[in-house]
């Protein structure tokens, strides 16, 4: 029985790590992987297979590390978004499937060899994603964090894209660039203070790229105030915010004059993007 970090030792079986966890399924059987370098159906197939102490020593080790809270994605340096592998570590988010909506809504919304920025790029996971179903598409992508850019850089050569990304704290570096047929961003929009701060995964992700150190829509005023500037004629601003935002950001869009103002809802129900045209 596995009731303690000791108990993988050599000698255990694949099948006895599966069965007598001391972690979520889910996130035992990624570590597994991880650890052994062995495939899902490996695990299943191989359940009588013992480890042998350098194996052991190695599973125990990651157990420890997510034991102690450290998110899976970091622990193995990667997490799928949007059906594409993404490196990811300190420097960046970890990628959420409820960030796919706005990578949707933003295909939706693109024309034929159209132009579409992705701003606070961080892992490069939006901005990847569109390049890789739109190869069509000219694809730029800011971000302020150097470190960032760098992650996002080699996620878009390794999953084979073309990405202009540019160093920049919001619309700074954009001067002289052709207006966009749509901008999107997953800015920070948690508030100063928000208990989810210092809970769960949270607590290992850059804080900047979480809160804006403020209200939670301090970034998203600034995306709203400055992007009818880098905007084509009707085209549109698609903004990722908090659970309770959606109110707030609809009305400083359409404070600023947009037209076609409105929100989405995840796959809970939570109106996770607003948008809108510009005029």
């Amino acid at each position: 029985m596995i009731t303690d970090l000791s108990a993988i030792a050599a000698g255990v079986t694949l099948g006895a790590l599966q069965t007598q966890s001391l972690l979520d399924p889910l996130d035992n059987r990624v570590l597994l992987c991880h650890a052994l370098g062995l495939s899902r159906v490996s695990l299943i197939t191989q359940s009588e297979r013992e480890l042998d102490a350098e194996q052991a020593a190695r599973f125990a080790a990651l157990v420890q590390r997510r034991l102690a809270g450290e998110p899976v994605a970091y622990i193995v340096g990667q997490r799928e978004f949007f059906g594409l592998p993404f490196e990811v570590n300190g420097a960046v988010l970890i990628p959420r499937p409820d960030t796919e909506l706005l990578v949707e809504l933003t295909l939706d919304r693109l024309p034929p060899q159209g132009r579409v920025l992705d701003m606070g790029t961080g892992s490069g996971a939006i901005a990847v994603a569109l390049a890789h179903t739109r190869r069509d598409a000219a694809v730029t992508a800011l971000d302020v964090s150097p470190d960032a850019l760098a992650v996002a850089r080699r996620n878009a050569a390794a999953n084979g894209v073309q990405v202009n990304f540019l160093q920049s704290d919001w619309y700074a570096a954009l001067q002289g660039q052709p207006p966009f047929d749509v901008i999107a961003s997953n800015p920070p929009y948690i508030a100063s203070g928000d208990r989810h701060l210092s809970e769960g995964d949270l607590r290992y992700e850059p804080t900047g790229a979480l809160t804006d150190h403020a209200d939670g829509l301090s970034a998203l005023r600034i995306i709203v105030a400055g992007a009818a500037g880098h905007l084509k004629p009707q085209g549109w601003l698609l903004m990722e915010h908090g659970y309770d935002q959606a109110a707030a950001v609809r009305q400083l869009l359409t404070d600023q004059g947009y037209n076609e103002v409105q929100s989405w809802t995840d796959l809970a129900g939570i109106e996770r993007v607003t948008g809108a045209r510009a005029r």
